[in-house]
């Protein structure tokens, strides 16, 4: 089998997951970049490191020409050193960042950090996209326990409508941009196919795993301490809950950027709900 040219980062998880399948499928030798054991098909080359600790990545990128950076932090920290490792050995990268890039209302404190991340790979001299999906659909596995448990799903914001993007759509467009030359200097918006409320995504995820899930909407008191109980960092909750709040009054865009990249429509919540049964059940 051929050296792999293609390193995917963050290979454990949902986006970049889709990405390594999808290379693999098509027959793009491809690398994955990890920090412990993890499982992959044959022929995916499974390789340790951190991006927490660039003098790690010294071997994952050894004869790598283009990089799919998924950044797992909510700063910016270590990122220059990161991508200074990636120019000296990469020609491209291809960057998950996010459709709230630039924006001044709530909840820019989560996008702060991708607005850095592209800065600093825009004039690293890289080949460069960076891809700004709106909200993801696998953040909905945040309710999978709920949904296991009790049937349930407590969390504010009943009629807050999003246009999810299915995790399969963004490495679709991500490999566009990984193995041909049409998105360099690009940031596509790419979103969902159609704006779903939070108590519709709700019944779909009902109606995929065959038995009743119900809404049952919170205020925000109770949604910052479900958030700080859960764990996440403070400045996380001080984000989240006015940038969905927001949303309400300005709702993210709906394209068909997906479907123009790819050829291919944008998937569904629906079909993202049938695709993860076996999370809810």
């Amino acid at each position: 089998m051929a050296q792999p040219k293609i390193l995917v980062t963050g290979a454990t998880g949902n986006v970049g997951g889709a990405v390594v399948a999808q290379l693999h499928a098509a027959g793009v030798p491809v690398r994955a970049l990890v920090r412990g054991e993890a499982d992959f098909p044959e022929g995916v080359r499974a390789v340790r490191g951190d991006l927490g600790d660039p003098a790690s990545l010294d071997a994952a990128l050894e004869g790598i020409d283009s990089v799919f950076l998924v950044w797992p932090f909510l700063s910016a920290e270590d990122a220059p050193e990161v991508i200074d490792a990636i120019g000296k050995r990469a020609r491209r990268a291809v960057y998950l960042s996010s459709e709230g890039v630039g924006s001044d209302e709530p909840g820019e404190a989560i996008t702060m950090f991708h607005t850095e991340l592209e800065r600093l790979i825009e004039a690293s001299g890289l080949e460069w996209t960076a891809l700004r999906p709106t909200g993801f659909a696998s953040n909905t596995l945040g309710w999978a326990e709920e949904v296991r448990s009790t049937g349930v799903v407590r969390a504010p914001f009943a009629t807050l409508a999003r246009p999810l993007i299915h995790e399969a759509d963004m490495a679709a467009v991500a490999i566009q941009a990984l193995t041909t030359d049409t998105l360099i200097g690009a940031r596509p918006v790419i979103t969902g196919r159609e704006l779903v409320t939070q108590e519709r995504q709700v019944a779909l995820i009902s109606e995929a795993i065959g038995r009743p899930v119900r809404f049952v909407e919170v205020t925000l008191e109770e949604a910052v301490e479900q958030m700080k109980t859960a764990g996440y960092p403070a400045e996380l909750v001080e984000a989240v809950l006015p940038a969905q709040a927001e949303m309400l009054v300005n709702p993210e865009p709906v394209n068909d950027e997906v479907e123009r990249i790819t050829g291919s429509p944008a998937r569904s919540f629906r079909q993202w709900a049938v695709d993860h049964t076996a999370d809810f059940r």
